[in-house]
């Protein structure tokens, strides 16, 4: 059974950065790509980030420039970089696969907080 712990999140102002991990504990070797995903106060979770086995990564557009996936394999962990943060920004954060078919259990998010 794959556990999934997300952390790195807190208050920050506008303009700052944070660096959100991700821990994955268990078999994870059949898990090709993980992703980020977020969840907005009155909205849907979505997809933000995804980065494969060898590095691949993929982007919402929006967040193109501004945010950054990377993953340390030996580790089992997966991270998310963010920079020029904007209250829109607002949200749980959340690590997963992709495609969710593995149904993997959501971890506990990490809630960021972008405000002045």
């Amino acid at each position: 059974q794959v556990q999934l712990v997300e952390s790195g999140g807190g208050l920050v102002q506008p303009g700052g950065s944070l660096r959100l991990s991700c821990a994955a504990s268990g078999s994870t070797f059949i898990i090709n790509t993980m992703a980020w995903y977020r969840q907005r106060p009155g909205e849907q979770r979505e997809l933000v980030a995804s980065i494969n086995s060898g590095g691949l990564t993929n982007y919402l557009d929006s967040l193109k420039g501004r945010f950054t996936i990377s993953r340390d394999n030996l580790k089992n962990m997966v991270f998310l970089q963010m920079s020029s943060l904007k209250p829109e920004d607002t949200a749980v954060y959340y690590c997963n696969s992709l495609p969710l078919g593995y149904y993997l259990k959501w971890g506990q998010g990490t809630q960021v907080t972008v405000s002045s």
